[in-house]
C-alpha cells in the first residue's frame, strides 16, 4: 500500500481505508473493559446478628371443589346441594380471606356449570382460584 508515488501516470487518489488505528483503539478498549469489570462487582461485608425464631407456618386453607360430568359439585369430596354453594363460599371467605379454591372439573362437564361455580365463588369473596388438571 503506497501513499504516494513519483509516477506521473498514477494520479488517482488512494481508495483503501486504513483500519490499523481502529483496531488499536478497539484493543485498548477491550483491555480497559477486561481490567475494570472485576472491580465493578464489589460486595459489602457485613457481620449480621444471629437470631433463632420459628418459621411461620400459616398456609392458607384450600377448598377442593370438584365438578363431575353430571354437574354435581363436591366440596372437599362431600356432595353439596346447588343452593348451598353460595353460603359455603361466603362462610369460607369470612373465616379466612386468603382461602384458595382448587377447581377440579371433569373434561366432559358443560362450561356453564364451571362458569356458575366461578361466579358464585367470586360473589362469595374468594379471589384465589386455581384450575387443577392431570398430567397426560
Amino acid at each position: 500500500m503506497a501513499f504516494g508515488s513519483f509516477d506521473k501516470g498514477a494520479s488517482a487518489p488512494m481508495a483503501d481505508i486504513n483500519t490499523t488505528p481502529l483496531v488499536d483503539v478497539m484493543l485498548v478498549l477491550l483491555v480497559v473493559f477486561i481490567i475494570t469489570t472485576p472491580l465493578l462487582t464489589n460486595t459489602v461485608k457485613l457481620d449480621l446478628p444471629q437470631a433463632s425464631a420459628a418459621a411461620q407456618q400459616s398456609q392458607p386453607k384450600e377448598i377442593r371443589l370438584a365438578i363431575d360430568a353430571a354437574g354435581s359439585v363436591f366440596w372437599n369430596d362431600v356432595k353439596v346441594p346447588e343452593g348451598e354453594l353460595d353460603a359455603r363460599f361466603a362462610a369460607a371467605a369470612r373465616d379466612n380471606p386468603q382461602v384458595e379454591l382448587h377447581l377440579f372439573a371433569d373434561k366432559s362437564v358443560r362450561y356453564e356449570a364451571v362458569a356458575k361455580t366461578l361466579a358464585s365463588a367470586q360473589q362469595g369473596g374468594i379471589s384465589k382460584i386455581g384450575f387443577a388438571t392431570e398430567a397426560p
